[in-house]
């Protein structure tokens, strides 16, 4: 383990044999859509007990419980890690954190999990996110004070978050990125439909089929606690639908208007879809999973997280990315696959321009243009793709990584055990 930290790169580490075992995540539903009533942290207890289960441990190995949600969007948010634990078997005495790095935070979890193995306070974590984003709420802040006459104030809070209010609206700062790179509307519906027609391609062969859990109406039940009840609507019986996925066309969606500048590159079918959906993983150390006789998906090298230039905010992941490869020793070109969230199209062509990225070995199953972007399960959801991927392919090196709002990047590089 070494540590790296520097003002103008980043800050990051390396690890030793520390180990993405498995996971498992929702199906991601659509704004207003089948999920659209479950609670973040019921949506986070349907993807940690079947994270355990398919990393084939049980709760009671669970050391640490990790978690994130970033738009709080239920009365008993302030509990939610604490809840998603107790209602997913593992153990009342392990304790549970949340954490938040906006479009960051499911990788902020996984490198939280694996340095509190490092420190020796685990051998295992669990780590994930959770997002109800048609939840959000409607807010009037300072009601409890009263209100001027004639002044009564509402904010909607999934609105309003994506609004950096230090620089420029999220979507602002993926056209500024189309016009330092001279990105045009016809390139960046070029890349959204390829994102699409990648994840109708992974969906038809069945790769996801290991990946998203099937959902039903249910109660979780933890002995000494109050049930909780989870209700889908009736036609969401064995649900396993990724519902913001809709087969592109280039005629159409060249006729959309931007939605951003007049005269931009940014539509509703080129950004990433606004879901509802939770994912998790299990990380441990190699004593671990020597004792239990597991093989990972992946081996866990390196993290970075830098910032930039807020206004440009979705080249976050070069720099990170450059990072985690000069800790390393690798170049670009001896990574064998890249998972860069797909919050816009002139977001992800702007860190592929800068990094010299190979498109053909990025995103390869589809990304958040096609699927959506749950916020604090993206990082997560990221991380688990590329594992599996890798050992889909035989790639030995594999980097995921998400641009994050204010002005961030996280990346995590990925090692194959078995390549």
């Amino acid at each position: 383990m070494k540590g790296y930290h520097d003002k103008k790169k980043g800050f990051g580490i390396t690890y030793d044999d520390i180990y993405l075992i498995n996971g498992a995540r929702t199906p991601f539903g659509k704004l207003c859509g089948s999920l659209a009533s479950v609670s973040p942290t019921d949506l986070g207890i349907y993807a940690t007990r079947a994270a355990i289960e398919r990393a084939g441990v049980k709760g009671e190995d669970i050391d640490q419980l990790m978690y994130a949600n970033i738009g709080q969007s239920s009365s008993d948010s302030y509990f939610l890690p604490r809840h998603i634990g107790l209602y997913s078997g593992i153990p009342e005495g392990v304790p549970a954190v949340m954490l938040q790095r906006i479009c960051g935070s499911g990788f902020e979890t996984i490198i939280a999990g694996v340095e509190q193995i490092l420190l020796g306070k685990a051998n295992t974590a669990l780590c994930g996110g959770t997002e109800n984003m048609t939840l959000s709420p409607t807010v009037s802040f300072g009601n409890r004070m009263g209100y001027p006459l004639g002044r009564i104030d509402f904010k909607d809070m999934l609105w309003e978050a994506l609004n950096d209010t230090a620089a420029v609206p999220m979507g602002f700062t993926a056209e500024n990125v189309a016009k330092k790179h001279g990105i045009t509307k016809a390139e960046a519906n070029d890349f959204a439909k390829s994102s699409i027609d990648k994840y109708l391609a992974a969906k038809e062969r069945g790769f996801y089929d290991d990946e998203v859990i099937t959902m039903n109406s249910t109660v979780f039940e933890s002995e000494g606690l109050n049930p909780r009840k989870v209700r889908l609507p009736r036609k969401a019986v064995d649900f396993t639908t990724d519902e913001n996925v809709r087969p592109a066309n280039l005629e159409s969606m060249a006729k959309l208007p931007t939605v951003f500048a007049k005269d931009g590159v940014q539509t509703a079918a080129n950004s990433s879809g606004i879901v509802d959906g939770a994912a998790s993983v299990v990380v441990a150390n190699k004593e671990f999973l020597d004792t239990k006789g597991i093989n990972p998906l992946s081996k866990i090298i390196a993290s970075a997280t830098s910032a930039l230039d807020p206004r440009v905010m979705g080249l976050g992941p070069v720099p990170s990315i450059r990072l985690v490869l000069e800790m390393t020793g690798l170049t670009v070109g001896d990574i064998g696959l890249f998972e860069i969230n797909e919050a816009f199209a002139a977001q992800f062509i702007g860190c592929e321009k800068e990094l010299g990225l190979n498109r053909d070995i990025c995103n390869v199953n589809g990304g958040a243009i096609a699927l959506g972007h749950p916020l604090a399960a993206t990082g997560t959801r990221l991380s688990l793709t590329l594992s599996r991927e890798m050992q889909a392919r035989g790639v030995k090196y594999g980097i995921a990584s998400a641009c994050i709002g204010g002005g961030q990047g996280t990346a995590i590089l990925f090692e194959n055990p078995n390549a």
